[in-house]
């Protein structure tokens, strides 16, 4: 799990995808956080990525890393932490979106990523498969 967190942080953006009825939905996204032994996402739960992991959990990430040409996949069911201590975690951890979210806002919402399996791949790079 530390190599997936180091791997989105160095990234800095990631997207995730979601699904709309039967559209494909994706986004960019740059939080991530480990708290409690577990790796994170954020977002707010007015927007329509949260009615859609609430529709169905199953999402998946990409981020690209064009230093070394490596990029990462990584399938997960998105479980909502009802946890104020999970919500300030993710809020400490990115100050800059203190602006719009509050861990006592009612709209902040922090997902952690259950039953994950990410793939780390390159041009020319043997993948490499991690379960967390």
């Amino acid at each position: 799990m530390q190599e997936v967190y180091d791997f989105l942080k160095k990234a800095k953006t990631y997207y995730l995808a979601t699904v709309e009825g039967d559209q494909p939905r994706v986004r960019p996204f740059g939080t991530v956080n480990v708290f409690d032994g577990k790796l994170y996402i954020q977002t707010g739960k007015a927007k329509d990525v949260s009615k859609q992991i609430a529709a169905n959990p199953r999402v998946e990430i990409c981020a690209f890393d064009p230093a070394d040409g490596a990029w990462i996949r990584v399938q997960a069911t998105a479980v909502e932490d009802p946890r104020r201590e999970a919500r300030k975690s993710m809020l400490d951890a990115y100050p800059s979106l203190r602006g719009r979210y509050s861990e006592d806002d009612g709209n902040t919402q922090v997902l952690y990523l259950k039953d994950a399996v990410a793939v780390f791949a390159g041009f020319g790079k043997e993948p490499k498969t991690v379960k967390f």
